[in-house]
Parts: C-alpha cells; sequence; structure tokens
C-alpha cells in the first residue's frame, strides 16, 4: 500500500456550548453589519436620484424620508458595530469559577450567555439568551457562583453552572 492510502488521524476540534454561542453571536452581529451598510449603501444611491428630481414639494418630502431612514439604519449599524467590539473583547475558551463578561451561564430557567443583548439563538438544539452585563438580569447574576440564587420579578434563578 503506497503513502496516500493509508489513513491519516483525523483531529476533530470539539467546541464547548459556550463557543458555539460566542461564534453565532459574532456571526450574527457580522451579516446584521453588513446587511445595514448595504441598506445605507442602497439610501445613499436613492438619496443621490431623487436630488436630480425636480418635482417640488414632492421632492423635498421624498429626500426629507430618505434622510430620515438613513439616520434610523446608521442607528441601528453604530449599535451592531458597538455589539461586534464587545464581542471581540471576550475569549470564549477562558473560563471563570464566577460569573463574568462572556460567561455562558446555565440556570433552572434556562442558558444566558453574558455579552451583548441579541435576539435568542439555537444552539446545539438549546435555547441560549444572549444578555448584556448591565442588564437587570445580568447585573444580578456578575460575580455569582453555581449554586447561588437570584430573584427577578418573581422569579427565581439557581445557576446551575458556568462555563
Amino acid at each position: 500500500m503506497g503513502d496516500f492510502q493509508r489513513k491519516q488521524p483525523i483531529f476533530v476540534l470539539r467546541m464547548t456550548l459556550k463557543q458555539k454561542t460566542y461564534l453565532h453571536c459574532r456571526q450574527t452581529v457580522n451579516d446584521k453589519i453588513s446587511l445595514l451598510q448595504q441598506v445605507l449603501a442602497d439610501l445613499r444611491e436613492s438619496g443621490a436620484n431623487e436630488t436630480k428630481s425636480t418635482a417640488g414639494d414632492k421632492h423635498e418630502t421624498a429626500l426629507a424620508m430618505l434622510q430620515i431612514e438613513q439616520a434610523n439604519v446608521r442607528g441601528q449599524l453604530k449599535e451592531a458595530l458597538e455589539q461586534k467590539t464587545i464581542l471581540e473583547k471576550i475569549n470564549p475558551a477562558a473560563s471563570a469559577p464566577y460569573v463574568v463578561n462572556g460567561s455562558l451561564v446555565k440556570t433552572n430557567k434556562g442558558y444566558f450567555f453574558v455579552s451583548c443583548a441579541s435576539g435568542k439563538v439555537i444552539v446545539d438544539g438549546l435555547t441560549v439568551t444572549p444578555i448584556s452585563p448591565q442588564s437587570p438580569l445580568g447585573s444580578k447574576l456578575m460575580g455569582l457562583h453555581p449554586n447561588d440564587t437570584i430573584e427577578l420579578n418573581n422569579n427565581h434563578f439557581l445557576i446551575e453552572g458556568i462555563e
């Protein structure tokens, strides 16, 4: 048998739930940034085309609406870029014995990824909710250890694990 026919060992990188959640959040934020940048470019092009029009009041109204929409999209883009910056500061391979920014916290109420607030994500069939450390729940979780409990809005949370 030649060297090419010998089976080579395959190394499989096993990612943790936290690492998969982190990558999912980063991809979601990057996709959102790309989309918003494209929308902004399209709005700029529409605005350039609108300035060529000479329809009077209708023209002024359309131009004002475009400017409002551009401002809204710029605000959303700024927020997405801030989320990206927050995520870039997290090392998904690092862990701590207590809740810190970047922790994946398993509670009796579900999984929470302390990072930046965004919509729930499904990772390996599990629902994970990214939350900001400044959010009401995030601020109460910060610094806590497994088996600690907190109450928020008449809900009792038991920390079952931290990754």
